[in-house]
């Protein structure tokens, strides 16, 4: 579903002037509409779909425009930016690494990529032993359907094919991975039905109230599906849409199940991965682990990169030059992924994240309270929570209320991305994870008072 776009009329505002927050122009500012209509004109419509404020710069938890006005970024550039913005180490290691002549090396060895596999391989619990650098998430989650595929045909035969994934799913927006993915809106462009991709509800607890992992075997029954004919099984470990992680019960018999039915299971870790959760994977928090790993966004903390994680039986199925990726380990990019995982380790960011996890929580209470019913749902997990704008005494998306606190916030300077999910409903708060505890409550207590007045 497509966004609402927001306005390019400036607007008289409320100034600001707080330690982390300034807002002393209308907004958007009138000296940046120029811009941004060059690039309504002629970008696609679908760029068009973010608050229309011109990012100039930004340091640690804050974004800048170049006029004056700054903003709590509660965004970090849709969950990348975990070390937060302008980190004198990442901008070191890329200006070091560009200053090199190093800017793209293809598949050849340099010494950056082998130092960011080792650091990334260091992470895992066995048997996850193999990292393939690659540059988007989207890249990541259709490596993940290449194995997965490959892998059933050699225990099963062409008829081992079948992916199965969930409901309101997101794992990006390619051919293959919005096949997987669990929108009917983002899948219509495809035509027809796909029976070797099928969704089961995600044990999310609200839409789908009944959690067990009964309802994952009676879906598929019920839509014809053989257990045998499954290759793999792709879930994220909390849905973009939402903030609730996968219960660990139900994970542990996707497990068992994919061991049963010699099917790969696969964690969508895009979003969840390298802390967001307060654990350094998603998986981490449910007593399970994977045998394929998707990740990307924070891996780098705001450079193209994504990766793969597998076991060394997935991960060797095809030979020399048989899968790569033109800009995969990209040594600029790997130079900013190093330092970045340097920085989530040396400055305690993980642990940083587990702390303010209740601050967070409390937060996104507060502000469905304050919502007076508005809001259906909130969830949270480590630093990044989602208020589900709903019809009142439904599950029906209400998309309006979502879109006004999004653009309520901007105008007094809290960085939110336009709502995402069912029907455009969910608003994120997914903080840089260095971000401190002052920062984060001035936030949300903005958040509350504008879910007072809606």
């Amino acid at each position: 579903m497509a966004t609402k776009e927001f306005p390019l009329v400036p607007e008289d505002v409320a100034p600001v002037k707080t330690k982390y927050r300034t807002i002393c122009t209308q907004i958007p500012t009138p000296k940046s509409v120029g811009l941004l209509k060059r690039l309504r004109d002629l970008e696609p419509r679908s760029m068009g779909g973010q608050p229309p404020i011109v990012w100039d710069h930004g340091q640690g938890f804050t974004i800048s425009d170049a006029y004056g006005n700054t903003w709590l970024d509660f965004s970090s550039g849709v969950l990348v930016t975990s070390s937060g913005h302008g980190h004198p180490k990442i901008v070191k290691a890329i200006a070091d690494m560009a200053n090199q002549g190093m800017y793209h090396s293809y598949c050849f060895v340099t010494e950056i990529r082998v130092k960011l596999v080792e650091k990334i391989t260091a992470m895992l619990p066995a048997p996850l032993k193999r990292v393939f650098l690659l540059t988007t998430g989207s890249e990541a989650t259709e490596c993940c359907i290449k194995l997965a595929r490959t892998k059933g045909q050699q225990v099963g035969g062409e008829k081992k094919n079948i992916i199965v994934s969930f409901e309101n799913g997101f794992h990006g927006r390619s051919m293959g991975a919005q096949l997987a993915g669990g929108s009917a809106a983002l899948k219509s462009w495809l035509g027809g039905e796909h029976p070797e991709f099928v969704q089961v509800p995600f044990p999310e607890g609200f839409r789908q109230e009944d959690t067990s992992f009964d309802v994952f075997v009676k879906t598929l029954a019920e839509r014809g599906v053989n257990p045998d004919d499954v290759c793999g099984v792709m879930g994220e470990t909390f849905q973009g849409c939402n903030a609730t992680l996968m219960p660990a019960d139900y994970a542990q018999k996707i497990r068992a199940w994919c061991d049963e039915h010699k099917a790969v299971m696969i964690s969508d870790e895009v979003q969840a991965g390298f802390g967001r959760t307060g654990k350094p994977f998603g998986f981490s928090h449910l007593g399970v682990v994977p045998d394929l790993v998707a990740c990307g966004k924070s891996i780098s903390g705001g450079m193209p990169v994504s990766a793969v994680l597998g076991t060394e039986e997935l991960m060797s199925m095809y030979g020399p030059g048989e899968m790569t990726s033109t800009h995969s380990a990209n040594p600029v990019c790997s130079a900013a992924a190093l330092a970045n995982l340097e920085v989530v380790e040396s400055e305690g960011l993980i642990e940083n994240t587990a702390k303010l996890a209740p601050v967070l929580a409390d937060g996104c209470e507060r502000i469905t309270k304050a919502s007076g019913g508005k809001i259906g749902r909130w969830a949270s997990t480590g630093l990044v929570g989602a208020l589900q704008f709903t019809k009142p005494g439904t599950t029906d998306p209400d998309p309006e209320p979502a879109w006004q606190l999004v653009h309520r916030a901007v105008q007094q300077g809290v960085m939110l991305f336009a709502p995402v999910g069912i029907g455009g409903c969910a608003v994120k708060i997914c903080p840089p994870l260095l971000i401190n505890e002052e920062g984060l409550r001035e936030g949300l207590e903005v958040l509350e008072k504008i879910a007072t007045d809606l």
